[in-house]
């Protein structure tokens, strides 16, 4: 079964940081377009950050550009947000996500089931 499976959320202090990783299984997703979305409680789900198959182009959010990083290992079939700079309004659940042939900030194949990112104030 293809699946996509985050872990490293939790709650953080502002000003904090966390690393959120994405492990995929079933398929190999080395040639898929990777990303992390995130929504809050009443919000729209959120662009936040993608990246294209071979690593060499990433895409941000404009309310995450500078202070997040995605990176991905397709040997070890994982996607990695490292977040700094955490505020308040970062709280959401985070989801990873896959697409194949088009950067997934345009269209989501595959879903993982999101991890919690609360940062106190």
């Amino acid at each position: 079964q293809d699946q996509l499976v985050e872990s490293g959320g939790g709650l953080v202090q502002a000003g904090g940081s966390l690393r959120l990783s994405c492990a995929a299984s079933g398929r190999t997703f080395s040639s898929y377009s990777m990303g992390w979305f995130r929504q809050a409680p009443g919000k729209e789900r959120e662009f936040v950050a993608a990246i294209s198959w071979n690593g060499v182009s990433t895409y941000y959010g404009d309310s995450v550009t500078g202070r997040f990083t995605i990176s991905r290992n397709n040997a070890q079939n994982t996607v990695d947000l490292q977040m700094k700079s955490l505020k308040p309004e970062d709280t959401a659940v985070y989801y990873c996500a896959a697409a194949r042939g088009i950067i997934v900030r345009l269209r989501q194949d595959y879903w993982g089931q999101g991890t919690q990112v609360t940062v106190s104030s």
